[in-house]
């Protein structure tokens, strides 16, 4: 493998801050771990980061809010802030983000602009590169080209600052490097112990208290294992890769892209996108989809593979490369998502409410798309003090979106001991991109961003029985009838939430309008149930 991980630097937080090799090292460790967890009773009993006390707080807490995990936590902390309420930010690193780019398309930067966290000038500096088009290929299928997906690279060094700089002058408090050590929800409040060198607790455990605390950690956060103790994910996307100088061929990007068939791992697929900061500059990422079985490879092999594949990917050779930054990363996620809120007073948010799609596993787009909703939805529930699990139940709502995405997740893997065709996926993607691109992009535009909706998936199902019906038997043997089954109800659910939104929306929204802070506050979930889990959200 290319060891060209550096050593011993302070890295940003979140996926892809931490690059050097005692970081893939660790990362493969906690994955070595996550496979040979137990499950259930096996697991012994949940820790207790979060605990509960019936005695009050002896005072008024001190925020409205505070968030915990500044990377993304800062954008929706910015956007509470700018709704009136009280913020403050705990981040147990510095509060940075990395210089390599997300990948977004406009349409996820401009939310930014929409909840006031950015303005559309500051959104554009920030933009470090931009191309067109973009390609999904499949081996031994056509490419199909689009425009206007991923194609935005943002530097979130430089947008992370900027929405920091107006959250603190707005009057907002961040406290960095504070690690935080437990949390104790009141029953008018909860508290955050941390420990920080940060002057806020002046190098000694302090304790903040709000009405609400907000957890957007991510997958490993300690909220989050608590909440999901015991529970294996049921998928596991494992990704690798780097940015590199050297590509000549190098005005496109690659959304999803295969050139072998699959392999004992499984079916390896690749992203590429031009980099801001060379002309010649280029990342690529190898991923696959896995479950959590103990056999499943490391990522330190993984990356083995990507060295191995991708100069006959990219059609270069590596002496003439010049590697700038390696990236490593596993992502699980669970059926049961969004996850239910654990306690009262505690919500959590982005990739921590699994609201992330099985086949991006979330990061800055999942957040970015639904930041409006979350900023209305919170401040409406603080504003009529609706902070009990039920309520902020009704926050992370059942997403037959969301739900329905499994079925395909499913069919991009391959289960331990069961050996398809080789070609199986491809084949299975080939025709399900040709019969969505026979559609345009208003149907192959949405799915490529994570929105699925209920007219183009089922024209875009049966234009795939149409040109493949022998391909059925193969699909039921490889998903399993079972999970096809609870993809249907889903399927069905997302027909029924696009109805709703279409048909009842205008009557709904206007009752709401007549309540009360509270009865209002639960009807609006109702319309953002509908809006989002029907894909509703989503504009060309």
């Amino acid at each position: 493998m290319y060891r060209l991980l550096g050593t011993g630097d302070i890295q940003a937080g979140g996926a892809g801050g931490s690059t050097t090799y005692e970081a893939l090292q660790k990362a493969d460790a906690a994955w070595s771990k996550l496979r040979n967890s137990k499950a259930g009773r096996e697991a012994g009993a949940p820790p207790e980061f979060v605990k509960t006390s019936a005695t009050p707080l002896p005072c008024a807490p001190e925020f409205d809010a505070v968030v915990c995990g500044g990377t993304l936590g800062i954008f929706l902390a910015c956007a509470l802030l700018l709704k009136g309420y009280r913020v403050a930010v705990v981040e147990r690193g510095p509060l940075r983000g990395r210089s390599q780019e997300w990948n977004i398309s406009r349409k996820e930067l401009a939310e930014l602009v929409a909840s006031g966290v950015a303005t559309a000038e500051e959104a554009e500096e920030c933009v470090s590169s931009e191309f067109n088009p973009v390609r999904a290929g499949f081996h031994g299928s056509p490419d199909v080209w689009t425009r206007d997906v991923l194609n935005l690279g943002v530097r979130p060094d430089r947008i992370i600052a900027k929405v920091r700089q107006r959250f603190e002058a707005k009057g907002g408090m961040v406290l960095e490097f504070a690690s935080a050590a437990g949390v104790t929800v009141h029953p008018n409040g909860v508290a955050l112990t941390a420990g920080s060198e940060d002057a806020g607790f002046g190098g000694a455990e302090g304790v903040l208290t709000a009405r609400l605390l907000v957890d957007s950690t991510g997958n490993f956060g300690p909220m989050v294992q608590q909440a999901r103790w015991g529970l294996r994910p049921d998928s596991v996307c494992l990704v690798v890769g780097a940015c590199c100088r050297g590509f000549d061929d190098n005005t496109t990007g690659d959304v999803i892209y295969t050139n072998t068939d699959l392999n004992a791992t499984g079916q390896y697929f690749w992203e590429a996108f031009p980099a801001g900061s060379g002309p010649s500059d280029r990342t690529t990422y190898l991923f696959t989809y896995l479950d959590a079985d103990p056999r499943r490879p490391s990522l330190e092999s993984l990356m083995e593979e990507y060295w191995r594949l991708m100069p006959a990917y990219q059609s270069v050779r590596l002496k003439t490369l010049q590697p700038l930054r390696i990236l490593f990363g596993y992502f699980p996620t669970y059926r049961g998502s969004p996850l239910a809120p654990a306690w009262d007073r505690v919500l959590q948010v982005g990739d921590a409410s699994g609201i992330q799609s099985p086949l991006s596993f979330g990061g800055f787009g999942a957040l970015t798309r639904h930041l409006h909703r979350l900023q209305n939805a919170i401040g409406e529930a603080l504003e009529a003090d609706a902070l009990d699990r039920a309520a902020l139940g009704a926050i992370n709502a059942y997403n037959p979106g969301l739900s329905s995405a499994w079925m395909l997740q499913r069919a991009m893997s391959v289960r331990p001991g069961r050996q398809p065709a080789p070609d199986f996926v491809n084949k299975l993607l080939g025709a399900n991109f040709a019969a969505m691109a026979q559609r345009g992009d208003p149907v192959l535009r949405p799915f490529l961003q994570d929105v699925v909706r209920f007219g183009p998936l089922g024209a875009t199902l049966l234009g795939q029985v149409q040109t493949q019906p022998g391909s059925i038997p193969a699909i039921l043997a490889h998903v399993g009838v079972l999970p096809i089954l609870d993809w249907t109800r889903h399927f069905l659910a997302l027909g029924m939430y696009t109805a709703l939104h279409r048909l009842a929306r205008p009557a709904v929204a206007a009752a709401a309008d007549r309540l009360g802070p509270s009865a209002r506050f639960r009807l609006r979930r109702t319309l953002d149930a509908w809006e989002y889990g029907s894909g509703a959200d989503f504009r060309l």
